[in-house]
């Protein structure tokens, strides 16, 4: 028996949370950005080279320019000396300009290559997150704190993969120019290289700084955030603008709107003040080590230590490698940034291993019975049991009936016993094989279900039919057969297109379709399936009385045989089953068929008269 005293049950992101947990570390950092490198790297090979041949370029061009810059200087000099023409300053001139558009190429041809890199690595991130969201239990979506990492990760993980290309793309352009700088001046003063280094330190640890504040924001900013877009979708969307103007919600939800939006720009604003305040402290950082080094490069000249050609091309080249560590550094606070953003990822996708399996591809069997035995449901961070040892069965070619108020734990039942959930306590068996034996997907391809707040998809009608069955839902003879079997046929035969119109008028050619005809289609789509066991969790709540009379009066002919779980608060529609369950806050309380519990008259008797008498 369910013990309703126990405490609630926990949150399925509590242990993965727990497992997930790692350290802040340095190696970890490294680990980190190694994962960034292969996130790239296997989003395209072949444009992640391409992207580094670009970097290096633009590197190997700096380089030979600060080279040629020198050469300018002697030459100019040698000129002015009378030991050289004029004449000899046209092969320099010319390295120049050449050095110029090759460099000035490189970095058009890398902006547009980075591009595309970061929309491929955006598509794989998707793919990934798609097959979590695709493959994880159903009870991970009854977790706030499961929507609250998917959210963080779409407004940030998702939409940081060209800032994360850059980064990796920079850091290792940064790496090659800097590698090619520190030669040059290495040939000219080897002392200003070390202190041009090692002023970077101070500049390393503030961006490392700055940038552990953007993960915090980030995950104060969700839920704001959240909501201000629902809200916008709302206030902006074509389901919602009706029922707004007609209860005038627009003042009010825009209060809402405004609200959680303030609350975002607040959070903003602090963390655009921090983060101003880093960049200064930097910025300050950065040209004290420009000023300083120009200054000890005035001292080597007054002490002719460098003659002024290799002052010149020093005074090229330390500019250059500021330029180059500034890029270096710019690109190593953004892989800080990214890194924790990526670890969020990284744990987010970890759920794959609670993913459930694809399954045998063998539907679960179902020629005799299907029984329930004292089965309890409990939802994850509830206490209370939303069903409570319910004992059923379903025998081959019935059709059973679930009736009761609504939140009596009708759908919830439907879910347990189409696989979606797991009986917290009991047991359900196909054909005597309790479903702990069998995957949840071999019984998902034995049930076909439309739950009452069934999908509209925004495609064609083919389609929306077709996913009945996916891996043939693109068969328009099955489709329309199954239409006609759910008297969606006609309407469908009428469209623009026929069944190939995509169902929605924010789409060119595009039609919508009645509450009761989206209805039907959706029926379409459940017999579509060929599986032993049909649930319609009210599957005429959007019918008229004589469309909900015809579909029950000719529902035996419709299932072909197939069991049937047919659920419902209007107690008329449900007579003919060969069984009928009450349920009354998740428990069986009455059971048999029609004529038997009204002969019972308990709670089915007495709320079949209440709707009857509303039609007298």
């Amino acid at each position: 028996m369910a013990d309703e005293s126990a405490g609630p049950r926990s949150d399925p992101m509590d242990v993965f949370e727990q497992n997930s947990a790692r350290s802040q570390s340095p190696v970890e950092f490294v680990r980190l950005t190694r994962a960034a490198l292969l996130l790239v790297w296997r989003a395209s090979r072949r444009g992640f080279l391409t992207a580094v041949f670009y970097q290096v370029l633009g590197a190997v061009m700096v380089a030979l320019f600060v080279l040629a810059g020198k050469l300018a200087v002697d030459a100019l000099i040698a000129a002015e000396r009378g030991s050289a023409s004029v004449g000899d300053l046209v092969p320099v001139i010319v390295l120049i300009a050449a050095v110029s558009a090759v460099n000035a190429t490189a970095v058009s041809l890398q902006t547009q290559q980075e591009r595309l890199l970061g929309e491929l690595v955006s598509s794989t991130i998707w793919e990934r997150l798609l097959d979590v969201t695709g493959r994880v239990k159903l009870e991970f979506f009854e977790s706030p704190r499961f929507f609250e990492q998917l959210k963080r990760i779409e407004l940030n993980a998702v939409v940081r993969p060209l800032m994360m290309t850059s980064a990796v793309l920079g850091l290792l352009g940064g790496l090659a120019g800097a590698a090619g700088l520190v030669i040059v001046l290495l040939t000219i003063e080897p002392f200003l290289v070390p202190v041009l280094l090692l002023a970077g330190v101070p500049t390393l640890l503030l961006t490392r700084r700055a940038s552990i504040t953007e993960f915090g924001f980030a995950v104060s900013a969700t839920p704001p955030v959240r909501l201000r877009n629902y809200l916008r979708s709302v206030l902006s969307g074509r389901e919602a603008a009706k029922e707004v103007r007609a209860f005038a919600a627009n003042r009010a939800l825009r209060r809402r709107h405004d609200d959680a939006n303030s609350r975002y720009l607040d959070g903003l604003r602090q963390q655009v003040r921090r983060r101003q305040r880093y960049a200064l402290a930097v910025a300050l950082s950065s040209s004290a080590v420009l000023a300083g080094s120009l200054g000890l490069l005035v001292f080597f000249i007054s002490t002719s230590r460098i003659s002024v050609g290799e002052a010149g091309a020093a005074v090229i080249g330390i500019r250059l490698l500021s330029a180059r560590l500034d890029q270096l550094l710019d690109a190593i606070g953004t892989l800080f940034e990214s890194a924790i953003f990526i670890k969020d990822l990284e744990r987010f996708l970890s759920l794959s291993v609670s993913a459930e399996a694809q399954g045998t591809g063998s539907p679960a069997p179902h020629l005799h019975e299907i029984v329930l035995s004292a089965v309890s449901f409990t939802y994850p961070g509830s206490t209370h049991a939303a069903v409570r040892d319910v004992s059923m069965r379903i025998g081959a070619g019935e059709v059973v009936a679930l009736v009761g108020e609504n939140g009596s734990g009708k759908t919830t039942l439907a879910k347990l016993i189409a696989s979606l959930y797991q009986p917290t306590e009991g047991s359900i068996s196909w054909d005597g094989v309790d479903t702990t034996d069998l995957e949840p997907a071999d019984v998902r391809r034995s049930v076909a279900v439309i739950f009452q707040d069934f999908m509209r998809y925004q495609l064609s009608a083919l389609e929306n039919i077709g996913l009945g069955e996916p891996d043939r839902a693109d068969d328009e003879a099955a489709a329309r057969a199954a239409a006609a079997e759910a008297g969606a046929a006609d309407f469908l035969d009428a469209l623009p297109l026929g069944y190939r119109t995509v169902l929605s008028r924010e789409y060119a050619d595009g039609r919508d379709l009645s509450v009761g005809q989206w209805q039907r289609v959706a029926l379409a789509r459940a017999f579509r399936r060929d599986a032993p066991l049909v649930i319609l969790d009210e599957p005429t709540a959007a019918l008229d009385p004589r469309a909900e009379s015809a579909l029950f009066a000719d529902v035996r002919r419709l299932l072909h045989g197939r069991s049937a779980l047919l659920i419902s608060h209007r107690y008329s529609t449900v007579r003919g089953a060969h069984r009928i369950y009450v349920l009354e806050a998740g428990r069986v309380t009455e059971s048999g068929t029609h004529d038997e519990l009204m002969t019972l008259g308990g709670a089915y008797a007495e709320l079949f008269r209440l709707q009857a008498a509303a039609y007298l």
